[in-house]
């Protein structure tokens, strides 16, 4: 019974002893005479049971009912098995199924198919950013995103942290390039962000060693200096709970996306990047990006696709030989005869390379033409039986081990003792 049924239970009992008149016991049970007078009456008519709702026990008037309940399971059971219960609803809606994901989540967790979620410690979440491009997340994730269709994959993932507006491409790899890609894709849609929420991989940034600590010099890669050049700020997270929006959001399309994928029949990473563009990111915003707490966007404007290009290049010294040729990599550069912008001999040069291997190559700032006259092979990895062998005496001191020489054995010629040679042995005659 319910509180009140409870109420009117011992007000009406005091009515029946005698103790207590009815037109008292409708203003205690906050009734009209009228009314208390049928309340009375089920009461003397059927005591306790009486007083209970008649509605109790009776399947809702605005139930689905029995039928659709049955199909909707028949149809979790047969294509959604492994899906949650609030993408299964969207699903099921789209073939005419049409319920609710709480009631979904209940269906299953009545027939057995699904369990209670489990609670999570807490945790106190970091206030959001007020301003759209303020903060963006950047992290890539790895997952088997095609499952048994293709290969693992990384997911390179910005979400806005005023937003959570979401950009992401598929890569092979968290590679300077993938985030590159993912970032120039973020400006070209939105414009410059103020910085950059990442973790402490050496793609973004880089702990500084002992001697340039002494010196004060703060590393920067090359992913660090490109975001300099377009004024973007890079905060390295101390943990993943740090940049959890853009966590969670790993979770969100570690669940959705694959599923989605695999509804769509995609099994490759070409196709998978066409269907985030055509279809997935749009509908991702849309259901999940909310309004910033202030209408300002703090974006810069976007630069033009040259100025980009100029930007996004690998960068590197080289010193000028005597012979005017730069080696970079496995290739050798020759410079050619130049009037103006001359780089001497043991100068310093800046070689460049885009994610095409084009190069160019800078004097003081200025271009300078040059010529590849060779390419040298890349080195052989090391067979098993090098006779260079990593020292494990030190490892197991609690040292990093030492490269060394493999000992000869006593029967080595090296180990033998010397013996000199007489002129006869040699064929010589008195």
């Amino acid at each position: 019974m319910s509180v009140k049924e409870l109420n009117r239970l011992e007000v009406l009992g005091r009515v029946k002893a005698g103790s207590l008149r009815l037109m008292e016991a409708a203003e205690l049970m906050g009734l009209s005479y009228r009314h208390a007078k049928r309340v009375w009456g089920r009461f003397r008519e059927g005591g306790a049971k009486g007083l209970l709702h008649r509605g109790c026990g009776r399947e809702s008037n605005r139930g689905y009912g029995h039928k659709l309940r049955e199909r909707v399971l028949r149809r979790y059971r047969e294509q959604y098995a492994d899906f949650g219960p609030t993408l299964a609803a969207e699903q099921l809606a789209e073939e005419g199924l049409a319920v609710s994901a709480e009631t979904l989540r209940r269906w299953l967790r009545e027939s057995g198919q699904k369990g209670m979620r489990r609670r999570k410690p807490f945790r106190q979440r970091r206030a959001r950013r007020e301003h759209f491009g303020e903060l963006v997340q950047m992290d890539g994730s790895f997952h088997q995103w095609l499952e048994e269709r293709g290969q693992r994959g990384c997911l390179m993932h910005m979400v806005d942290d005023a937003t959570s507006t979401a950009e992401g491409r598929f890569y092979a790899e968290e590679t300077i390039w993938a985030a590159a890609g993912v970032l120039r894709r973020w400006i070209e849609k939105y414009g410059i962000p103020r910085a950059l929420y990442t973790d402490w991989k050496n793609v973004y940034v880089r702990e500084a060693t002992e001697a340039q600590k002494q010196q004060g010099v703060v590393p920067l890669t090359q992913f660090g200096r490109m975001c300099r050049q377009l004024g973007i700020r890079i905060i390295a997270a101390n943990s993943p709970q740090a940049k959890g929006r853009v966590e969670r959001a790993h979770g969100t399309h570690q669940d959705r996306l694959v599923k989605k994928l695999r509804l769509a029949r995609i099994d490759g990473y070409a196709e998978a990047n066409r269907y985030l563009d055509e279809h997935y990111l749009a509908d991702h915003n849309r259901r999940y990006a909310r309004p910033a707490a202030s209408p300002l966007d703090y974006h810069r404007r976007r630069p033009t696709a040259r100025q980009l290009d100029a930007v996004f290049w690998l960068e590197e010294e080289r010193v000028v030989s005597a012979d005017w040729v730069v080696s970079y990599k496995t290739r050798l550069l020759q410079l050619e005869r130049q009037s103006q912008h001359y780089a001497p001999a043991r100068s310093r040069v800046t070689v460049r390379e885009n994610e095409r291997g084009e190069l160019a190559m800078l004097y003081r700032g200025q271009k300078i033409a040059f010529r590849e006259i060779f390419v040298r092979a890349a080195p052989a990895a090391a067979p098993a039986d090098s006779v260079h062998r990593l020292d494990t005496r030190g490892a197991r001191r609690g040292g990093k081990g030492v490269a060394s020489r493999v000992r000869p054995s006593p029967q080595h010629p090296w180990k033998q003792p010397f013996k000199p040679q007489t002129a006869t042995q040699f064929g010589a005659t008195a």
